[in-house]
């Protein structure tokens, strides 16, 4: 397995550690309940270099990343980040990415771990049709992401900046301690926070400066188990549950990232044309109404008819509920499910998407 540049400082730490996405990773460390208030309270840290990176460079970058990318690479200022979707020629999802903006000639793609070398193909493939040279720079980087209400003040004495001037989905470029760092308000969680790029041996040492700095605000390491807790509570998809290569995005609710009224991009045909046909499922949340966990895969009913099956569930340590997604005929109009759990039924309703807010 791949180790990130943090992997002994997590199991000083007591962390348990697993395989995700050829990685050996921190599942979690005090508990995931405590972890996730943490972040839902003050702040937690998260080490997410197991993350990819992709460097696109060159005169017709802007144009590159249009063709490639559902979302309008064209409105990016310098300095801003923008999610949106790489879709094949059929408008199922690639992946799920964060582009960020340095100059017209210069950007830099963040993405799933399980996805990185597979992306770095699909983008790569195009690099002929454009000005541009496309590399992978995963190996160089490490990336940290410091989340939760309490994380810009820890942050801000960490680095020795103010970092009042970042906003959301925006970035800086700051040096600490001899490290160029991309410094970005961005974070799955739903919270304040900053997702920080640097050097890959320059984890260590902003990893330790974070954790001293935030031990009044009760900082605490978070592992993969309270990212996902966390992220389920908002309802943001995940690659391989909510979102995949089969999956239409526009039945998963990103229409918003999907602009199908601007340049052609991969996929958008397909997508035109199921818009156009009538889209068959939705994604939507649900709470149970009885005990229970919802897990992935479990089987979703109506009055006894299978409609879909669970994409994501979790018990919900900010609200204490049980709470899921799912996918479901866009025809159904009863709110009212069931959750086959084992040999069980347990009620549910669906719910607006997210679950959780301040």
């Amino acid at each position: 397995m791949k180790k990130t540049a943090l992997n002994s400082i997590h199991k000083e730490l007591g962390a348990k550690m697993v395989e995700f996405a050829e990685w050996e990773m921190p599942v979690q460390y005090e508990g995931v309940r405590q972890e996730h208030l943490a972040v839902r309270k003050s702040a937690g840290l998260f080490d997410v270099s197991h993350m990819g990176e992709i460097e696109v460079k060159g005169i017709d970058a802007i144009k590159f990343c249009q063709w490639v990318t559902t979302n309008d690479a064209k409105k990016v200022q310098n300095f801003q980040a923008q999610y949106t979707l790489l879709c094949n020629n059929e408008g199922g999802v690639v992946d799920d990415v964060i582009i960020y903006k340095f100059s017209d000639e210069h950007f830099l793609f963040c993405v799933n771990a399980s996805n990185s070398d597979k992306d770095y193909a699909w983008i790569k493939k195009e690099e002929n049709n454009f000005d541009v040279v496309v590399s992978d720079k995963s190996s160089q980087y490490s990336q940290i992401a410091i989340q939760g209400p309490d994380s810009k003040t820890i942050l801000s004495e960490a680095l020795g900046e103010n970092l009042d001037s970042i906003k959301k989905f925006r970035f800086e470029m700051i040096n600490w301690n001899g490290y160029d760092m991309i410094v970005a308000r961005t974070g799955y969680t739903g919270e304040e926070g900053f997702e920080i790029f640097l050097p890959w041996d320059g984890a260590p040492a902003l990893w330790k400066s974070l954790m001293e700095m935030g031990r009044e605000f009760q900082i605490k390491p978070c592992g993969l188990a309270a990212r996902d807790t966390l992220r389920i509570e908002m309802g943001y998809p995940l690659y391989g549950h909510e979102i995949d290569e089969d999956i239409n995005p526009l039945e998963a609710g990103l229409e918003r990232y999907i602009k199908l009224d601007n340049d052609d991009f991969i996929g958008k045909a397909a997508l035109t044309k199921s818009l156009d046909a009538g889209l068959e499922n939705k994604l939507v949340g649900f709470e149970l109404l009885e005990r229970g966990i919802p897990r992935e895969g479990y089987s979703i009913f109506r009055n006894g008819a299978l409609l879909g099956n669970v994409t994501s569930g979790t018990l919900s340590p900010s609200l204490e509920k049980s709470i899921g997604l799912g996918y479901l005929s866009i025809k159904a109009n009863d709110d009212r499910i069931q959750i086959q759990i084992r040999d069980t039924f347990r009620d549910a309703k669906i719910v607006n998407i997210p679950f959780y807010s301040k």
